[in-house]
């Protein structure tokens, strides 16, 4: 792709962002008429539902990152970026990179959210956020290491600091990672640390009044219950007020001494620095119309997590499944701008929604019709891995999810190499469309 406007005939279209949203952007721009270049800082797309299952050693890391260039091949009008966006300048049209500036006709910016910390002291510095393969790897073995240092730690306090996991959030993702966490205590590390046996606290914590806010009250109560009856502590109208190396302080003053802090308590919008800067909104959310064109911008679209709608700053509902219908509507009405047609309204068709809680437990609501237990479980299993691209990532997710829940094991136990780590580290990012992993349906 050419980079200077005039070296050009053909209309040039820019997607930044290749997760749910841009990477379904993208491929349903091909055979356009039109150049498409999508870039994102890694040269694969996450599946963020399933991060969770990577951070508690249920699935291999690359199990859930799809290579991209795979998905692109025999679209020879898309063509694939691995590089960092550093500013984005509507005025001029150029998507400026560490690779060097790309000039656009259309730009679609899918670059998803990042952890929101509510301006916390400490969260930011001494949490484990949960929204990159980055961060799913960094728990995993954070989490591994405390059970390693906790079976040699002979001061009692010490042992019971590295054995307390708090989860901040009460949101799907919270929940998931709950119920994900209490059956690897009890199950594998159970069985591999006999002298910690029944050792391990879990505590969740809540802000509201109940969990899983986005479901009726009653799956919050019943998920609520589900989560206690698994060993986990529930701290519902709770807040944080600080949080330190070795401990979390509430604000009715209580300390908890804990050297995890998992964080799934808010979201904001990830974005690259923008010429002319655009007003303040809330979560740093870009506002569009309802053809999902910025208010300002009529050739610049906004999908997925990093958008609001400008009449009512309503976000989005931040799902996946929204984000794919968006990326696929966005391609349409791009392709009615190319020919000079008027575009169209952006719906969103609402399929339902499923959460899954652990222990063979989830909540779900489809056609307006509210459910919990073993039914909404396997539901959800069954919806992600049809959803996961690859057949060899569905077949071998499968045969894991098979020794998981029937032989109570997790084969993803090991704990990566420092160097192994700090290579991970440099490659991996969160410039990637993010959608919101608490649900897939």
């Amino acid at each position: 792709m050419t980079q200077k406007h005039n070296q050009r005939q053909r209309q040039q279209i820019v997607i930044v962002g290749a997760g749910f949203g841009g990477f379904q952007a993208a491929q349903s721009m091909a055979n356009a008429d039109a150049d498409v270049l999508l870039i994102d800082r890694n040269n694969y797309s996450t599946f963020v539902p399933l991060l969770y299952q990577v951070a508690t050693a249920q699935l291999e890391p690359s199990l859930v990152a799809y290579p991209i260039r795979t998905k692109l091949r025999g679209m020879r009008n898309i063509q694939f970026l691995q590089s960092q966006v550093e500013l984005v300048d509507f005025d001029k049209q150029l998507v400026k990179t560490t690779a060097g500036p790309f000039a656009y006709d259309y730009l679609v910016l899918a670059t998803g959210t990042q952890s929101s910390y509510h301006s916390i002291p400490g969260a930011p510095e001494y949490t484990f956020p949960l929204k990159t393969l980055t961060d799913a790897i960094a728990l995993r073995n954070h989490i591994l290491r405390c059970f390693e240092k906790a079976s040699r730690m002979t001061d009692p306090h010490e042992q019971q600091r590295l054995l307390t996991f708090l989860i901040v959030g009460g949101g799907a993702t919270g929940v998931e990672v709950a119920g994900a966490l209490a059956e690897l205590m009890r199950g594998a590390l159970q069985r591999d640390f006999i002298d910690l046996a029944g050792e391990g606290r879990l505590v969740l914590i809540q802000s509201g009044s109940g969990l899983l806010q986005e479901f009726s009250q009653r799956l919050g109560n019943y998920t609520h219950r589900h989560l206690e009856a698994m060993g986990i502590k529930v701290c519902l109208n709770t807040r944080i007020a600080q949080v330190e190396a070795t401990r979390v302080i509430l604000a009715d003053g209580e300390a908890i001494a804990t050297a995890t802090v998992i964080w799934a308590a808010g979201l904001e919008a990830t974005r690259p620095d923008l010429a002319p800067s655009l007003p303040p909104s809330p979560k740093r959310k870009l506002l569009v119309r309802d053809t999902l064109q910025l208010v300002d911008y009529a050739n610049v679209y906004a999908i997925g997590d990093v958008a609001a709608f400008a009449q009512d700053h309503q976000s989005l509902s931040g799902v996946a499944p929204e984000a794919l219908q968006q990326g696929v509507f966005v391609a349409r009405n791009l392709r009615r701008q190319l020919r000079n047609q008027p575009l169209q309204s952006f719906a969103y068709w609402n399929k339902g929604r499923l959460a899954i809680i652990g222990g063979y437990g989830g909540v779900g609501r489809i056609l307006g019709i509210n459910f919990g237990g073993i039914l909404a479980w396997a539901l959800w299993l069954a919806v992600h891995v049809v959803y996961l691209p690859g057949y060899r990532s569905r077949l071998l997710v499968l045969l894991t999810w098979l020794q998981n829940y029937v032989l109570g094991d997790r084969a993803s136990r090991q704990i990566l190499p420092a160097i192994a780590q700090l290579n991970i580290d440099k490659e991996l990012s969160a410039l990637s469309v993010r959608s919101n992993p608490d649900d897939y349906l």
